[in-house]
């Protein structure tokens, strides 16, 4: 945080100070009490399962300048700002902090690829510029003011991830953010339930753009045919493979678990790059980190260095030899198209195919069509297909009724030498097969 005080906090948010402690300055602020510091205040929020007022106390006694709660608790020895709405309150002081600060920042948005997105474009960034980046998966209401938190003076770019599910969530997120670049890396099928189809969730995604500057940027993917015919009133970039797009990747070789290589080209620049990740994905987040930098004055030895110091993200698209098959785990998320993208992803490494998929969830209406769709772009590709879970039914291939029952026949199915594709949505939870798979 700028320039912050526990009164300045209490006086942003709207809230009444008790303990004293006002001068305390304040350098972020947590969610969790087991995360907090001297110099970080706690926010109490209410849930389910435990609630954060129980555990001011323990945050004042290490060291938190002072707590957001909706009450004092008994035994508090310390400064409690109280409001009526933690999480509402959160939001105030996010856009509190958003208009003082002076560097860029960048905003990435879209049904998928918005981490590896964000951390290409955060590496890209870091070769010139002090580069404050979403940790973790803090990208929505109550992710995205932890971030804006913890801009300090000495930031000189942030990369801020946002992620919705339902309309009207966006324009919060943009009321916090207000980014000078919007990112946007696909127009996908994905909370379809909420969105309908694809131009509500292009509808929904770009309610970013009212809390964006005439003078701001919005680079989009512009092998989308949604965001390559976006009309808005900022400056738009599109990147992608198509020769139409004003940043783009010629001469693309993929190398296959290895990652791939390409030439950056477009608006008078011309650069190798390598990306030291596997999926044709990566290529698509390079690109738009390329754009990012380009826009913001990064010299092009640097962007190639940037894009080169990608490191995947948990378990998005890692690539493991265990010594008898190469493993593609990818089992943090899925959607139709992400999923087909993984498909072809692996199908470029060559050898057998085999993908072990599930459920992809808040589809809609349509959902048992695009299972369908993604079986076919499996057994299309020659893959073996196993499936586990009651939406993947419609996929085809080899179902099975539970994960202990596919993992019991994984030592029979999988053979030396296979290329193995592990995805499905996260609360699938196909880790658990993609652990059996590395114990083979």
């Amino acid at each position: 945080m700028i320039g912050m005080t526990v009164e300045k906090l209490a006086a942003a948010v709207g809230g009444q100070l008790h303990g004293g402690g006002g001068e305390r300055p304040v350098l972020g602020a947590v969610r969790d009490n087991r995360e907090v510091q001297p110099g970080l205040a706690f926010c109490a929020l209410p849930g389910a399962r435990f609630d954060g007022h129980d555990f001011i106390p323990a945050a004042l006694e290490a060291g938190a300048p002072c707590c957001l709660a909706q009450r004092v608790p008994e035994g508090a020895q310390g400064p409690v700002v109280t409001v009526p709405d933690v999480a509402k309150a959160m939001a105030r002081l996010a856009e509190h902090c958003r208009s003082l600060v002076k560097a860029p920042v960048v905003g990435i948005t879209g049904s998928s690829g918005k981490t590896t997105t964000k951390e290409m474009c955060a590496c890209v960034l870091s070769r010139r510029f002090r580069t404050l980046k979403t940790e973790k998966n803090f990208n929505n209401e109550l992710g995205v003011p932890l971030t804006l938190f913890r801009i300090m003076p000495e930031t000189e770019a942030a990369v801020v991830e946002l992620g919705i599910s339902g309309f009207g969530e966006m324009s919060r997120l943009g009321a916090m953010a207000r980014p000078d670049i919007a990112v946007y890396t696909l127009i996908g099928r994905s909370h379809l339930e909420a969105l309908g189809d694809r131009r509500g969730v292009l509808r929904a995604k770009t309610e970013l753009l009212d809390f964006m500057p005439d003078t701001g940027l919005v680079v989009v993917n512009g092998d989308d045919e949604l965001l390559a015919g976006l009309d808005c009133r900022q400056r738009k970039l599109s990147f992608g493979l198509g020769a139409d797009c004003d940043i783009r990747a010629e001469d693309y070789r993929c190398l296959g678990a290895a990652g791939s290589e390409f030439t950056v080209a477009g608006l008078g620049h011309r650069f190798p790059a390598r990306v030291g990740a596997y999926g044709r994905h990566m290529v698509y987040a390079a690109l738009a980190a390329a754009a990012v930098g380009l826009e913001l004055g990064v010299p092009e030895t640097d962007i190639a260095l940037g894009i080169a110091d990608y490191a995947p993200v948990g378990r998005r698209a890692s690539v493991i030899d265990t010594g008898r098959i190469t493993l593609i785990d990818d089992c943090y998320n899925a959607n139709p198209d992400s999923t087909q993208m993984a498909i072809k992803s692996a199908s470029d490494l060559g050898g057998r195919l085999v993908c072990i998929l599930g459920d992809m969830l808040e589809l809609g209406e349509r959902s048992e069509q695009f299972h369908a769709e993604t079986g076919r772009a499996a057994l299309d590709a020659g893959a073996l297909l196993l499936t586990c879970g009651e939406r993947s039914r419609a996929m085809g291939g080899r179902r099975f009724g539970s994960k202990a029952e596919l993992i019991a026949a994984l030592p029979e199915l999988i053979l030396p030498g296979d290329r193995v594709l592990v995805k499905a949505s996260h609360s699938m939870a196909f880790e658990e097969i993609s652990e059996a798979l590395r114990r083979l």
